[in-house]
This record gives structure tokens, C-alpha cells and sequence, in this order.
């Protein structure tokens, strides 16, 4: 038996009550070094582009196939274990982001910008108040962040539980907000209704963070994700259904035992009583 890495009841008393959980040291070094290599050359290349000064901030989505060690993380033990805790097993790879923000200009204002929930007409088209969960992200922390102004993550705990009209101007810092600190390796489960925004990197370090988001099947991937491109890069069953494999189109919503192989994984590992109808 494998060792059980689902959310302990603390933690989903903590992630259900807060809409996020931390995961120290999620990541050893050797596995930080090769990420950050691979984050490295990203931004490298978009620092070269024409116009792109040493301020810019680098947001760039799809990652999966621009290097292996992205392909690596989308099945990270621990944080894939703890998205299914919370989804269940009929999910897949949403959504994959790099951010590198570098130091800001001298005299630019810190602080928190842009509070928001993530994908904007899913929240205004669904048409009710108490919007649901539909998807998880885990943000992985590739430099260190001892101390606020940093470019950190900046959340407001419980503001998943608020109905959508109860949400603050998004321009405005909400009672509550914390920035996210932390070390390399650290890692943050979240709800994506959780209110959160970017903040002004004041420091003299460059701050580098990952984003994989995980959804229930039938929700259209925010990243390009097309299966026929990132299909062949494995033939590993569990992250193919990561990825989008899927037998038929109506797989997506009425899976068959080869549409989703993580089910008959965790029957297997974690016994029946684990997997829900």
C-alpha cells in the first residue's frame, strides 16, 4: 500500500474553512533546481523579445511540451493526491501558468492588484450567488519569499464561502488579505473561488511561481491542452487522463473504466470505500 497522501481531516477542516492549504516543502531541491532551469530559459527567451525590458513581468500559460520537467509535476504525489481529495477522480490537467516577476521599477507602490476569482464568464454565466468549486489550483513557490513585497501571492482566507455579491471592489485591498511567504519548495493548495491577485515585487529578487490548476473533466481546459499535441509525450494511463485522453466525447461525462484510469488507481490503493459513484 502506498503511502495514504489524501487530505487528513485537519487539512480539509483547514483548506474547506480557509479555500487554502498550505504544503511546506512539497518539493525537494534537486526538483526546484530543475523547474527553476526550465522556468530559467523561459524567461530568457521573452527577455530577448523586442520591447521586453528587465521590469516586465513574465505570465506565461500552456506549459506542458515547452520542457519535460513541466510534464513531471502534473502528477506531483501529494498535490495531485489532494486534488482528487477534493474533486474526486474524474478530473484532469485544467490550466498550467509560469509568473516570473522581476523587481518593479524604483518608486513603483507595493501592495496587492487586481482581486479577482478565476475564469471570469464561468462565475457571471452561471447564473446563481453561491458559486460552486469546479476546480483547484496548486501554486508552486520556486524562490524564496521570507517577507511580504516580494511579488507574493496574496489571498483573502474564507472569501470562497462569500456569495459573488458579496465581493469587494476589485481594485481595493479586502479586509483580511494576507500575502502568501514561504520557501522554495512550499506549495498552496486553493480554491479558485478564493479571492486573490498578484502584488508588486519591491524586493531586489526575481520571484518565480508555478500555477496547475485541476477541474472535474467536462470543463473546457483554460490552457490549450489539445490531447493530439500532449498525447504523445506519455504512455502513462493516469497522465493521459490528466492530459485529456478520453475514448469518446461522451467520456467527458459519462467515463468508462478506460476513460479514467485514476479511479480504478485509487480503488486499488486506497480500497473502494475511496472512490465515489
Amino acid at each position: 500500500m502506498l503511502p495514504d497522501r489524501r487530505l487528513t481531516d485537519d487539512e480539509r477542516n483547514t483548506f474547506e474553512r480557509d479555500g487554502a492549504l498550505p504544503l511546506p516543502g512539497l518539493l525537494d531541491a534537486a526538483e526546484v533546481a530543475t523547474l527553476r532551469a526550465a522556468a530559467d530559459r523561459l524567461d530568457a527567451a521573452y527577455r530577448a523579445e523586442p520591447g521586453v525590458t528587465p521590469h516586465h513581468l513574465l505570465n506565461l500559460h500552456d506549459l506542458i511540451g515547452r520542457d519535460p520537467a513541466f510534464l513531471e509535476l502534473i502528477d506531483q504525489p501529494v498535490a495531485l493526491a489532494k486534488a482528487w481529495s477534493v474533486l474526486g477522480w474524474n478530473l484532469q490537467l485544467f490550466h498550467t501558468q509560469l509568473v516570473v516577476t522581476p523587481p518593479a521599477p524604483e518608486g513603483a507602490g507595493s501592495g496587492p492588484y487586481g482581486w479577482h476569482r478565476d475564469n471570469n464568464r464561468m462565475n457571471k454565466e452561471l447564473g446563481v450567488d453561491d458559486q460552486p468549486r469546479v476546480s483547484v489550483k496548486v501554486a508552486y513557490f520556486l524562490t524564496d519569499l521570507p517577507q511580504e513585497g516580494m511579488g507574493n501571492f496574496c489571498i483573502v482566507p474564507g472569501s470562497h464561502r462569500r456569495l459573488r455579491s458579496e465581493l469587494p471592489d476589485p481594485a481595493a485591498t479586502p479586509e483580511g488579505a494576507i500575502e502568501v511567504t514561504g520557501v522554495a519548495g512550499d506549495a498552496l493548495l486553493f480554491d479558485r473561488r478564493i479571492w486573490h491577485s498578484a502584488s508588486t515585487n519591491v524586493s531586489p529578487s526575481t520571484r518565480v511561481v508555478l500555477f496547475y490548476s485541476y477541474a472535474h473533466r467536462w470543463v473546457r481546459p483554460k490552457s490549450k491542452m489539445s490531447p493530439d499535441e500532449l498525447l504523445p509525450l506519455t504512455d502513462d494511463p493516469i497522465r493521459r487522463q490528466l492530459l485529456g485522453a478520453c475514448t469518446t466525447a461522451n467520456g467527458y461525462y459519462d467515463p468508462q473504466d478506460d476513460d479514467v484510469p485514476l479511479r480504478a488507481w485509487i480503488r486499488e490503493h486506497h480500497g473502494a470505500h475511496a472512490v465515489s459513484p
